[in-house]
């Protein structure tokens, strides 16, 4: 690989010089400039990043930490991170960490190492270890979507408890009164917002609120499809609240192997509005809000710290909404309406 001497030696000037032209560091002869573009369109030489960076005091680099890549919510919020950060002169490092404290803590510190201007973590909100390692990072940060207690950090997320509230009222709406939940690992803080935005709706029904009706299950959807066979092997309710889209897509897999009708035997609504949810069968209803707006929030929260490290705490609750499509429908194909 040529070096920045190689590219001095052929065009024959310090390599000092070829440095200035690299970096726009000092103005040069147009001449001299020719000489040194020649040349390192003939070596193939390319600049150190590592050098320019030191020299910079930036890398114009963006760390991003997931726990899951294979889930589509984070590959929507990623590509919405990317979008932004690249239209604004950054490029985004992606660490996936399987949901693995240890590769967590192994990515957090290959990504500090690599001196990055800021740190973008999503995180499940159940890893004690991973908000240790946080706590004393002083790399702008941004979480998003899943605060994590301890870290004093910019926090993007969607209102849960909200989100969860309008979607189990929406079945409510529609005359259902045996509405069972299927959420994610009760560790993390999203499955708890969301199943108290569920039981807040109940009460203020005067449903009563069943344990039994309450399944724990994990964000994917065969931890959906295998809960949603446990719900539906005997007296089954008329209507399921899914955790987040991917449970409720594995609810209608287990429903139309058992040949129960959705929407017109079991309602089933769930949660993010991630890009699949339109195109199952039938379309899944849901609540949320755009990701990939949600990340380019994230990004732009991030690089407006990066500029401005002396502001005070950011927080964006975002707002979210029914997404209404094709898997809800009034109980008994009788509209009621709740109020």
């Amino acid at each position: 690989m040529a070096t920045i001497k190689d590219v001095a030696a052929l065009a024959g000037i310090s390599y000092t010089t070829v440095s200035h032209v690299v970096n726009n560091t000092r103005p040069v002869s147009q001449e001299v400039r020719l000489k040194v573009e020649a040349a390192i369109k003939s070596l193939d030489y390319v600049p150190s990043a590592v050098a320019r960076s030191l020299k910079a005091k930036t890398t114009a680099t963006i760390g991003l930490l997931v726990p899951n890549s294979l889930n589509p919510y984070f590959a929507e919020l990623a590509r919405g991170i990317e979008d932004y950060c690249e239209r604004n002169g950054y490029c985004v490092i992606l660490c996936n960490s399987d949901d693995n404290p240890d590769k967590q803590r192994s990515y957090l510190r290959v990504l500090l190492e690599k001196r990055i201007d800021g740190l973008i973590v999503a995180s499940a909100g159940g890893d004690s270890g991973l908000a240790q390692g946080l706590a004393g990072v002083k790399t702008p940060m941004v979480i998003v979507d899943r605060g994590l207690d301890g870290v004093d950090a910019d926090l993007v997320r969607i209102d849960h408890e909200y989100g969860a509230y309008l979607a189990t009222r929406h079945l409510l709406e529609l005359g259902h009164r045996d509405i069972a939940t299927i959420g994610g690992p009760a560790s993390t803080s999203v499955a708890q917002m969301r199943l108290a935005g569920y039981c807040r709706a109940l009460k203020e029904a005067g449903v009563e609120v069943r344990q039994e009706r309450m399944l724990e299950s994990d964000f994917t959807s065969t931890g959906g499809y295998n809960a949603a066979a446990t719900l539906l092997e005997s007296n089954p309710p008329s209507a399921i609240f899914a955790g987040n889209d991917m449970i409720g897509i594995g609810v209608l897999r287990a429903a139309a192997e058992r040949n129960v009708r959705v929407p017109s035997e079991l309602s089933v609504i769930g949660f993010d509005d991630i890009q699949m949810s339109r195109y199952v069968y039938p379309a899944l209803t849901t609540v949320g809000q755009s990701i990939l707006q949600l990340g380019e929030m994230a990004a732009e929260v991030l690089l407006r710290r990066i500029a401005t490290p002396t502001l005070g705490t950011d927080q964006r609750i975002v707002t979210p909404s029914i997404v209404l499509r094709e898997s809800t429908a009034p109980l008994s194909g009788v509209f009621t309406e709740y109020r």
